[in-house]
């Protein structure tokens, strides 16, 4: 059979990196910071990992729908997913070592250009950098060398690709428009092509000025466009037939049916997405309708017949080639005709002019050392994915020698430059309605980043100049009307040196233990010769702490003193330990001052030792002001829970009485009542082991009383005991008793019309059944009868999961 199938799945999404802490988190709409939203994670990666194949109402199999598909996932993606949710990870990189192990060698993941720039908006070295990083990381993950590589936006110019076929990359994957002209090999008439013309189910050639040549696969734009805007996704089954109805059936030469879309289109935009992606390679693989394969693959089998051209300076989300990265073209994410984009051309000319200010630090810099800055920064990729002191302390021997730790921060802070310079031309910056998006204010974080850096390594003084660059760029809403005011209000509170770090810890230090070593995020703290007096709830902390960098290895010494008034109301002082130089002094008279309740006292004093008196509960940084924030809440809960839990127990009987009557309750009695409840169940459902007696007299008496189950967080505690049994399923005997206690609980929870997301507890199952059942199946059928007892109940488990282990 020549007719094959391949579906191609492009994963990124837009990272939300601190440059200063070195934090990633993902896209978020309230805050550039603000914590990842599991959910996203949910539908966007781990069902296309462990997806459902269901007939007749129930699961028969779960599959990794990477090893099916080719795909892509954005570097700081897979940084963040090894982080956050390993074992997702982990299965992307063994899918692509089965694909590799199915399809001859050939693994099914791509590499991608490492940071999402539009390559034909970025000059030769920084084409030839975003492809190298990304060959490297591609490299260190998948133990591999890339095949093929995804270029951001299927943006794509003759020097981009010149540069994919010097670094060897075999193939990239364009949409049909991008195809300008075709003709078959070894003739000389070129056909022009209009629109959407070119035949997507072959390989095109093309040959590069250099002599190089790359293979370009066009995806079908129809099929791709109806599965990620429209409803193909609804029906596996019409899923698979859209993609075999592609086929010509009037040709018996080799043909590739092949759609390429963003990878959330299966989960996060199309909701169970990924089980009709699931069930359609299942029937196309089943029915033997065609084979599955990915592009390398392919490739092998069958090399290009025809050459092709492209049309310069285009891409797949933009219908003016590139102008979305640079102009007011038209193409925005809103119907609105208020907003336009007139803020993206000077946007993009103050980063250049910030890059261009940079460069020349940058190259002064390494001059004494007389080697090609550029190749450096092409191999600083290897200290960018391994920070541990060895590996940097190794890459700066190999390559500058012996040289003193000033020396050494130096350069790597020169480095830091070149690489913030490249991720604040992210794509996503431009892409979407106004420079007060999340995804703009991210871009600007780099800049800040690289002017930072700049004024640390040189006499430039860069923030004014760069400042008035932004106020020139038209914002669309008052509250955000230019550049520098989202500059100003977004930015710049959120710049961090090593005495803000130090400021936050001392800050910190007041509401939660440090170890004498610990680390936040790109830094290292070190804390000396702590003292520390309370009064009540008012307590006076001070000390020293050294603060050190991982990314550039500086590091220097603080000295600090802060007052908690109570609750969240802080004031302190930090300086560097040079400036104060008796800091027993110090704490002696603030401390006496202390003692005394003087608080003006106290602040003169902070500010005739340490210079200030600034540092506040707002100098810690977000998510550990949302952690304290939750320890203060807890006390003021604790206390509320108490008040509710005698309201509750002192009016029980009236209660009764009330609702034996068929009285209305009156809100002050159900209010408390419905909360300690809830908090009843909640304690329950996080003990070790569930008292399933008492969880279920507490919902008998919600039910009684007509009170309503707090859905949002008792589902998810639900959701964690189911797993955690589960879990304990290890192919002996004694997990029937677990299974019959799994099964009484999943029945309880049926009784009372409780609704589970049982993605993880169906995984957990499946691989449960898998490992184990197949052995006590055969055992029961021989008479075993504790064999048939773990059958039974399994089956059972099996049941309330809606799953079956064929």
């Amino acid at each position: 059979m020549d007719r094959y199938v391949c579906i191609h799945g492009h994963f990124y999404q837009p990272p939300r990196e601190n440059p200063w802490l070195e934090q990633i988190e993902l896209q978020d709409s309230a805050n550039p910071y603000h914590d990842w939203n599991e959910r996203i994670t949910y539908e966007c990666y781990e069902p296309n990992i462990a997806s459902r194949i269901m007939e007749n109402g129930k699961i028969i199999r779960i599959v990794n729908n990477y090893e099916g598909i080719s795909f892509n996932f954005g570097p700081t993606l897979l940084s963040w997913l090894k982080t956050k949710n390993p074992e997702v990870y982990k299965d992307i990189l063994k899918a692509d070592k089965k694909s590799a192990e199915k399809f001859n060698g050939h693994g099914s993941a791509l590499a991608q250009a490492y940071n999402h720039m539009i390559m034909p908006l970025a000059n030769k070295r920084d084409k030839e950098t975003q492809v190298i990083w990304g060959i490297r990381d591609f490299e260190r993950r998948f133990k591999r060398k890339p095949e093929g590589m995804w270029l951001p936006e299927t943006a794509v110019d003759t020097e981009t690709l010149e540069v994919l076929a010097e670094h060897e990359i075999k193939f990239t994957i364009l949409a049909p428009g991008q195809a300008a002209a075709i003709r078959k090999t070894g003739t000389e008439k070129w056909t022009e092509l209009n629109g959407n013309q070119v035949d997507p189910k072959k390989p095109y050639l093309c040959n590069l000025p250099s002599g190089k040549s790359i293979v370009l696969f066009f995806y079908d734009g129809p099929v791709s466009h109806d599965l990620a805007f429209n409803s193909l996704l609804k029906d596996g089954k019409d899923f698979a037939d859209r993609l075999l109805g592609v086929f010509d059936r009037k040709t018996s030469q080799p043909q590739l049916v092949h759609i390429a879309t963003d990878g959330e289109s299966y989960g996060h935009h199309h909701r169970h997405g990924d089980m009709a992606l699931a069930f359609c390679l299942h029937f196309i693989n089943k029915y033997k309708k065609a084979d599955l394969i990915n592009y390398a693959a392919f490739l092998e089998k069958h090399p290009p017949e025809f050459e092709v051209q492209i049309h310069e300076g285009t891409s797949w989300s933009c219908a003016h080639g590139v102008e979305r990265w640079r102009s007011n073209c038209g193409c925005k994410a809103t119907d609105d005709p208020k907003i336009t984009q007139e803020w993206r051309g000077p946007l993009r000319k103050a980063l250049d002019w910030l890059r261009d200010q940079a460069e020349p630090i940058y190259t002064e810099g390494l001059a004494k050392y007389k080697l090609d800055p550029w190749e450096i920064r092409n191999r600083y990729i290897d200290v960018i994915l391994d920070r541990s002191d060895e590996n940097i302390d190794a890459f700066i021997g190999e390559h500058f020698g012996n040289i003193t730790g000033e020396e050494k921060t130096h350069l790597l802070q020169l480095l830091e430059i070149q690489r913030n310079a490249m991720l604040m031309y992210t794509s996503c910056g431009w892409f979407f309605n106004d420079i007060s998006g999340i995804e703009t204010i991210q871009v600007m974080a780099y800049a800040a980043r690289v002017v930072q850096l700049v004024e640390k390594v040189s006499d430039k003084e860069l923030e004014n100049v760069f400042i008035e660059l932004l106020e020139d760029i038209p914002g669309n809403y008052p509250e955000a009307s230019n550049g520098r005011v989202v500059y100003e209000e977004h930015i710049q509170p959120g710049i961090i040196d090593l005495r803000r770090v130090a400021g936050h810890f001392a800050v910190a230090s007041l509401y939660i233990g440090h170890e004498e070593v610990s680390s936040y995020g790109a830094y290292r703290l070190i804390q000396k010769n702590t003292e520390e007096l309370e009064a009540g709830k008012q307590i006076l902390k001070g000390g020293e702490i050294e603060v050190y960098s991982r990314i550039t290895q500086e590091q220097k010494s603080f000295k600090y003193l802060v007052l908690n008034l109570g609750g969240h109301n802080i004031l302190g002082g930090v300086c560097e330990s040079g400036y104060l130089n008796d800091f027993n002094k110090a704490y002696r008279e603030i401390s006496d001052a202390f003692n005394k309740n003087k608080i003006n006292e106290i602040i003169l004093k902070l500010d005739q030792h340490f210079g200030n008196h600034d540092h506040s509960f707002w100098h810690l940084f977000k998510d550990k002001q949302r952690e304290i924030i939750s320890l203060l809440l807890k006390e003021r809960l604790d206390a509320i829970e108490g008040a509710f839990r005698l309201l509750f127990n002192n009016n029980y009987s009236l209660m009764q009485m009330i609702n034996q009557f068929k009285m209305p309750m009156p809100d002050a009695f159900s209010f408390p009542g419905e909360f300690i409840l809830n908090a009843e169940i909640r304690k329950n459902l996080q003990e070790e082991e569930i008292n399933l007696d008492e969880l279920s007299n507490h919902l008998k008496e919600i039910d009684r009383f007509s009170f309503d189950i707090d859905i949002k967080t008792t589902v998810l505690h639900m959701q964690k005991v189911v797993n955690k049994l589960l879990s304990r399923i290890e192919g002996n005997k004694s997990d029937v008793e677990i299974l019959k206690k799994l099964n009484a609980f999943l029945e309880l929870i049926r009784n009372y019309r409780i609704e589970l997301d049982l993605w993880k507890a169906q995984n957990l199952y499946y691989l449960a059944g898998k490992s184990h059942y197949d052995r006590f199946y055969q055992q029961s059928i021989t008479g075993n009868p504790e064999a048939s007892a773990w059958v039974r109940a399994f089956n059972t488990t099996g049941s309330y999961l809606n799953i079956k282990i064929a």
